[in-house]
């Protein structure tokens, strides 16, 4: 579980780290205008939010609430692999072992 935790906290910290700098320095609608008239621009988005919508999938079948399932996705949407990585240290934190962490309700 520390290899877990430590995965996590690395890709909560480069999301974070990520996530300040676009804001901080970027243009999210010159630079998504642009992102979007390219064609790999294109491509990276729908892998990107391919991967989002398998991630949220998992999420929908680990969790016991839907209501937290539909939260947990909808900042999956907006913040991407922010929120995951989030969630993964949740279900890191409130299990006992990786079983728990990759099952969450379906453990036996």
């Amino acid at each position: 579980m520390r290899t877990a935790k430590f995965i996590g906290y690395i890709c909560l910290i480069a999301m974070t780290i990520g996530l300040l700098n676009g804001f901080i320095n970027g243009d999210f609608i010159e630079e998504g205008k642009q992102l979007l008239s390219n064609q790999w621009g294109l491509m990276s988005l729908i892998d990107l939010y391919t991967g989002f919508i398998l991630f949220s999938v998992w999420i929908f079948y680990r969790e016991e609430k839907l209501l937290n399932a539909v939260v947990w996705t909808f900042f999956m949407l907006i913040l991407g692999f922010f929120t995951a990585s989030i969630y993964l240290l949740v279900c890191i934190y409130k299990s006992n072992d990786l079983e728990s962490v990759l099952l969450g309700k379906h453990k036996k």
